[in-house]
């Protein structure tokens, strides 16, 4: 088999060669783009899911097919230590200037632009929670009309940022298309930061306006929001994101071996589902390393084996352990309890399900380490923090990487 032509693509947000068991979410967007253009109401959109289940792959995806129906797009990914501010402005800018030349009125797109530097420059005097900001955070965006003045500077992110997202929607009315805001990492957004999106996306809802956000984030994302705003459980339409089945993990696999005029065995792609669990990551991984290792067409079930080795060193140091070395020695404590909790045991005590993608008491974690919960609440939320454990439900967690509590207990203690 030629290296040369593997047609694999394991790699963060990188678009596989078959974006497989995705038709539905893209259907739903291409309805929610239609009906937005027609002036019929529709809510923002919310992606959900595990590391590697491709999120940041579809948000890219719709953002394509925005793109493709002449909308004005933004991308931004959120951090933690950073106010929404600042990337929000820059995607906002990006958006209007896809939209600028289709627009007859060029004093309308300068109003716009005034108001958006002034939104921006306000990061310039505070930072998150009105604290000042730092040096590497007084950003100056380029747009060479002068700062509005009373409109989206009133320091308030909320205020701010529903005044901001109207005037951005009212610039894609005159030419008769949207805004499409596309957030990835959501969670990771501040708190104040989460409440002023939840209340500009209703603002937006309430009148119709042609702008709409499309998150992705980790399974929690839900509980983020409706801390924030009671009401974001009725203002998103949340798509849940997971594993592939079988036959979309197959069609993975064979549509771009087919194009290379490579076939697989029907026990290749067993072991292949077998071993991946259908986790797009994983199925690329395993995917590339087979297709390396086998020596002609069709694939069989013994290359999968000889490459399976490969595939899981890969995985062990750039999917697995980069995020475990991330972690403090309290914090890998916790999680070997939760991964060594994550294995289900029979009558006999032997182990009969590796159940481990699923949410664990903390209270079962506690009793396993012999300490008391609060005493481990430090480590909880330095790992939730992180982005390694998340808690979809009070009184438990999970882990946010597929398979990870596997990986965990093949380490040394």
């Amino acid at each position: 088999m030629d290296p040369v032509r593997n047609p694999y693509a394991p790699g963060a947000g990188q678009r596989p060669p078959e974006l497989a068991g995705r038709g539905r979410e893209l259907d739903v967007f291409d309805i929610v783009l239609e009906r937005i253009a027609r002036g019929r109401p529709e809510r923002s959109l919310m992606l959900t899911g595990l590391r590697g289940v491709g999120k940041t792959v579809l948000l890219n995806t719709l953002r394509s097919q925005a793109i493709n129906r002449l909308w004005g797009s933004g991308k931004i990914e959120a951090r933690p230590d950073q106010s929404l501010r600042r990337p929000v402005a820059a995607a906002l800018h990006m958006a209007i200037r896809e939209l600028a030349p289709r627009h007859r009125a060029p004093d309308r797109i300068d109003a716009f632009l005034g108001v958006l530097k002034a939104f921006a420059q306000r990061s310039t005097t505070t930072g998150r929670a009105g604290a000042p900001s730092k040096l590497r955070d007084r950003w100056q965006p380029g747009i060479d009309v002068p700062a509005a003045s009373g409109r989206a500077d009133s320091g308030d992110i909320e205020i701010d940022l529903v005044e901001l997202f109207t005037d951005a929607a009212a610039v894609a009315s005159d030419v008769g298309t949207g805004v499409a805001l596309f957030i990835d990492e959501m969670q990771d957004l501040g708190p104040e930061d989460v409440s002023a999106l939840c209340a500009a996306c209703h603002e937006l809802s309430q009148i119709g306006a042609p702008l709409i956000v499309v998150g992705a984030g980790l399974p929690h994302l839900p509980a983020v929001l409706s801390a924030a705003k009671s009401y974001s459980e009725r203002l998103f339409r949340y798509q849940r994101i997971d594993r592939l089945d079988r036959i979309a993990a197959d069609q993975a696999l064979c549509a771009p071996a087919e194009r290379e005029e490579v076939e697989y065995e029907q026990k290749a792609l067993d072991l292949l589902y077998e071993k991946s669990g259908g986790y797009p990551y994983f199925v690329q991984a395993y995917g590339k390393a087979t297709w390396d290792h086998a020596p002609r067409s069709p694939i069989t079930a013994a290359d999968v084996r000889v490459a399976a080795p490969e595939a899981e060193a890969e995985l062990a140091v750039g999917f697995f352990g980069s995020r475990f070395e991330r972690a403090t020695p309290a914090e890998r404590e916790y999680m070997r309890a939760m991964a060594t909790l994550s294995l289900v045991e029979g009558e006999s005590g032997a182990a009969v399900r590796d159940d481990m993608d699923a949410a664990v008491p903390t209270s079962e974690i506690a009793r396993a380490l012999g300490r008391k919960p609060a005493s481990l609440s430090p480590a909880r939320d330095a790992l939730i923090k992180k982005g390694l454990i998340y808690s979809g439900e009070r009184g438990t967690v999970a882990f946010t990487v597929p398979h990870f509590g596997r990986y965990l207990r093949t380490q040394p203690t």
